[in-house]
């Protein structure tokens, strides 16, 4: 079974919808983190975890971006 564009689109923003509101929760998190006059072991990891979890987030976004401006281009 063929998906039409049109699905292949709804689908494209569905993820990065999907991806913005995660990236998002990161953000928040990373500025209770950054309001934090010292920060143990474990919350420095988390910084570090959750920074390389927004920006491989961020380009997982702008491919679908990217891919989305393709079709649409096609079009």
């Amino acid at each position: 079974m063929e998906i039409s564009q049109k699905d292949q689109v709804l689908a494209s923003h569905d993820q990065i919808r999907k991806l913005a509101h995660e990236h998002s929760l990161y953000s928040q998190r990373l500025e209770n983190l950054a309001e934090k006059r010292y920060l143990s072991e474990d919350e420095k990891l988390e910084e570090v975890r959750l920074k390389k979890l927004k920006l491989r987030i961020k380009d997982q976004m702008a491919m679908l971006e990217h891919q989305f401006g393709q079709r649409s281009g096609a079009a």
